[in-house]
């Protein structure tokens, strides 16, 4: 049996070195990547609570709002109700 040429040997060895460099690679995308997916999930996370805030701090301010007006009416009505007594 014939030795392969010596150019065919290296070729062999750089494919080889080739093909693990590329393993190597794919497997540093795929760790960045999911280190990426992470830390969205987790921006998403902190983005749906701050959401959550401003919307309870909108409803808070409504109803403040609404307890203002009720207060004020209630206090037009007892104004009105003492300039029709007599005392």
């Amino acid at each position: 049996m014939r030795t392969p040429p010596e150019a065919y040997l290296i070729f062999k060895a750089e494919l080889k070195n080739a093909q693990l460099e590329k393993e190597k690679l794919r497997k540093a995308y795929e760790d960045k990547l999911s280190e990426l997916n992470k830390e969205l999930a987790r921006l998403k996370e902190q983005i749906a609570a701050q959401q959550e805030l401003m919307k309870t701090t909108i409803d808070y301010a409504i109803r403040i709002e609404q307890d203002m007006d009720h207060f004020k009416q209630e206090v037009e009505h007892n104004k009105t109700q003492r300039k029709n007594t007599f005392h």
